[in-house]
């Protein structure tokens, strides 16, 4: 099934000699949210400026809605709402006349309906009158959601859309962003928030030096990459780990009552059953055992910190 977005082996390099993109291809679905994860200066912002047609590419191509964005340039963009990660709003005009003179600029005609629609899903309705300079970090950014949304586009382009805002208000626009999932918007994030990626996101792309490490569904990779460490709670606490037990990836805690053994998820045989019976031969009493998962977070800097191997042809 060919994709909403299609890019293929797209790069971007600068006059300066630096390359922001290397041969990155990559499929998005109509309806789906896909985060894009990766340190500053990964490429992540280039690779939506060249989508959204902000940036010319030095190589391949990208097709939005079945348009090529640099020959049918105007049916592509108009597919598209973006949100910036720089605030960028007329000071001295209303939220109001903000909203609708960005829905002019797409050719759609007055709709002051919808635009009191979008206001109010972003709670900014009671602010449609006031000037862009006297909100807050958080409000002139939901005012840019409004500006990107205000031409009903297929596709919306968040770049850090929480950076800088309240924890009530970041709750609330993500209510925005799971209602208009619902309504089939596809959506491409990026985020610094890693654990609302990991929530929201059906899929999770990993750029770095400009090249994409890998794209998969979001509980595959959490399978795929992560580990789970149980936490073994004893009665009574223990000076050393026994020589028995070594060689089985264990660490003792700096009090001795537990001990701490990980695991990867993917392994036919664990080692917990006999780990566990291998300390009751012992004479070891255990008290409580736990378990918690590697989250998005610790997979991400695995994944970007250290060197992938590339895989034979």
């Amino acid at each position: 099934m060919t994709g909403i977005i299609e890019v293929e082996n797209l790069s971007k390099q600068y006059g300066s000699g630096t390359k922001a993109l290397s041969d990155v291809s990559l499929s998005i679905n109509e309806g789906e949210i896909i985060a894009l994860l990766g340190p500053n200066g990964a490429g992540k912002t280039t690779l939506i400026s060249i989508i959204c047609g902000l940036v010319v590419p030095t190589g391949g191509t990208v097709r939005v809605g079945g348009h090529d964005i640099r020959t049918d340039w105007r049916a592509a963009r108009k597919l598209i709402g973006l949100v910036p990660q720089e605030i960028t709003l007329e000071p001295f005009e209303t939220v109001m006349n903000c909203v609708r003179f960005t829905r002019g600029l797409y050719g759609e005609g007055p709709d002051d309906a919808y635009i009191e629609q979008i206001l109010r899903s972003l709670s900014l309705w009671d602010k449609r009158d006031a000037a862009t300079k006297e909100l807050s970090g958080g409000m002139k950014r939901r005012v840019l959601i409004a500006k990107a949304l205000a031409h009903r586009p297929k596709i919306l382009f968040l770049d850090e859309p929480t950076a800088g805002v309240d924890v009530a208000l970041r709750r609330g626009m993500w209510q925005v962003v799971e209602e208009l999932r619902r309504e089939g918007v596809t959506i491409i994030l990026t985020t610094h928030y890693l654990e609302e990626a990991e929530a929201m996101a059906d899929r999770v792309g990993v750029i770095n030096k400009g090249q994409l490490l890998l794209v998969k569904p979001t509980a595959e990779l959490m399978g795929e990459f992560g580990k789970k460490t149980l936490t073994i709670e004893l009665d009574q606490p223990l000076t050393l780990i026994p020589d028995e037990l070594t060689g089985r990836n264990l660490r003792l805690t700096a009090d001795g009552r537990s001990l701490c053994y990980e695991y990867d998820t993917r392994a036919e045989r664990t080692g917990i059953a006999r780990l566990l019976g291998d300390l009751a031969e012992l004479g070891i009493t255990v008290r409580d055992v736990s378990t918690q998962q590697s989250n998005l977070e610790e997979i991400f800097m695995s994944l970007v910190s250290e060197p992938r191997q590339e895989e034979s042809a």
